[in-house]
């Protein structure tokens, strides 16, 4: 398929309207393969406008007359409208940028087109990999190893190729666990705590499901974590569901993880919304916002009702426990919902932001990013493929990770000499995770991104 195909009009004359601080601006509006441009009039300023089309969350379009308009609403909660000259140019265009902007193939994305001036293909993919932070954890503790043991992602589809797990259990074991907890994600490093000796997991929900079945070795392995550990070591399993939840997940197969079976380990329930309800409050987040003409308290009223707040309070407040877990009561945390690639994320890098220093400079945030959510196996092809604006709103998608910035942010307000960086870094992986010339956040998980040659090709 070619792009031309989809593009009915490629040109018209059009004003731009992007707000109420920004004067209009006025000339030849372009639409190519994956950008609208707008080129102002050789009278007018030389700044060329640029949209990404992939950055479209929703369009509308009306007529009236010998022209039309298009509402662009913006996956980064932009809305800009186009004012074009002739009915059927309006149309057309319209019926490109739908076309354009939602094309499901990740090889037809921007980032595999985007050739920067200074930058080589296939740059920056590997300033982060598993080797390097188990180096750092490797000088703490020798109660760890790195095992490649789903090194062709048959253990588990949405970790990386290696993982960081207790040196007394061997590779078959893993495999063996991995068969009982969902999707493969069976208990790897998160985090190693240097100064309490204790250590941070990451899993799935164990598959007991109603006969509640058992595996030796899931048991054998979180027994490890704590013979690793400090002496007389206990741990907590955070888990991100209700018991009611968790309760009825054993009915379909999951389930939890049983108290006689994990000795030393003790379960905490911590619900944190996921999901459909998840982006139903940023929906309506952003619809309370865009209402300019209500009063205060019609706006404090929609604002508590959203739940937005309420969901960030919760994520924090998780994070916190398990922070405080390991520093004041010197226990392993295990931190798992139902599959483990969102709540679970969320928490766990929460808490390193909390508990370690380097994780709050530009590079270590950005390393934790890399570590706790690209190579974690968040899905964010999945999650990101629309914002708020959208009329379809398929059940996988969900804004976990804007919450995670948004937590951030929060952080960043209550202790403002904490982070190394500010809200604009916060925005602009904002803007990246749901439209980007880069390919950092296409795919989702480390098993896609080779399939789709993104390393080479962006």
């Amino acid at each position: 398929m070619e792009f031309s195909e989809l593009i009915r009009t490629g040109q018209a004359q059009a004003e731009l309207l992007r707000g109420p601080e920004a004067p209009p601006l006025r000339g030849t509006l372009c639409v190519t393969g994956h950008h609208l441009l707008l080129s102002p009039g050789p009278q007018a300023t030389p700044d060329l406008w640029l949209l990404l089309l992939r950055s479209v969350d929703s369009i509308e379009k009306r007529v009236a007359g010998d022209s039309g308009t298009i509402t662009l609403r913006c996956k980064d909660l932009r809305v800009l409208q186009l004012d074009i000259e002739g009915v059927e140019a309006t149309l057309n265009i319209a019926r490109s940028i739908e076309a354009l902007s939602s094309l499901e193939s990740v090889i037809t994305s921007f980032p595999f087109f985007y050739r920067p001036k200074g930058l080589r293909l296939g740059d920056a993919w590997h300033f982060h990999p598993p080797e390097r932070y188990y180096k750092r954890v490797a000088r703490e503790t020798n109660a760890w190893r790195l095992s490649e043991a789903n090194e062709d992602f048959s253990l588990c589809p949405s970790y990386p190729r290696a993982v960081i797990v207790p040196r007394a259990v061997d590779d078959d074991a893993l495999a063996r666990s991995a068969r009982f907890r969902q999707g493969g994600r069976f208990p790897v490093l998160s985090y190693h705590h240097a100064p309490s000796r204790t250590v941070l997991l990451r899993s799935s929900q164990p598959l007991t499901g109603p006969q509640k079945r058992r595996c030796a070795e899931d048991e054998a392995l979180l027994r490890a974590v704590l013979a690793g550990s400090r002496p007389g070591a206990r741990g907590f399993i955070v888990d991100t569901r209700s018991a009611q939840t968790a309760k009825q997940a054993r009915m379909t197969g999951g389930g939890t993880e049983a108290k006689a079976a994990y000795l030393g380990w003790k379960r905490l329930h911590r619900p944190l919304e996921r999901g459909r309800p998840l982006q139903e409050s940023f929906v309506h987040l952003v619809e309370a916002c865009g209402d300019l003409e209500q009063s205060m308290d019609h706006w404090l009223s929609r604002l508590a009702g959203c739940r937005w707040l309420a969901h960030v309070k919760e994520a924090l407040s998780t994070a916190c426990l398990a922070a405080q877990g390991m520093e004041r009561e010197g226990a392993c945390i295990l931190v798992h919902g139902a599959e483990g690639t969102d709540s679970t994320l969320l928490v766990t890098s929460l808490a390193q932001l909390i508990l370690d220093p380097s994780s709050r400079t530009m590079a270590g945030f950005q390393e934790l990013v890399e570590r706790e959510w690209i190579q974690a196996g968040h899905p964010f092809q999945l999650r990101c493929a629309h914002s708020a604006f959208s009329h379809a709103h398929p059940k996988h998608e969900a804004p976990t990770f804007l919450l995670f910035l948004d937590c951030v942010w929060q952080l960043g307000r209550q202790f403002p000499l904490s982070l190394e960086f500010g809200e604009g870094m916060l925005l602009a992986l904002f803007d990246h995770a749901y439209a980007s010339p880069f390919g950092t956040f296409l795919c989702n998980s480390e098993q896609e991104r080779p399939v789709s040659a993104l390393d080479p090709s962006t």
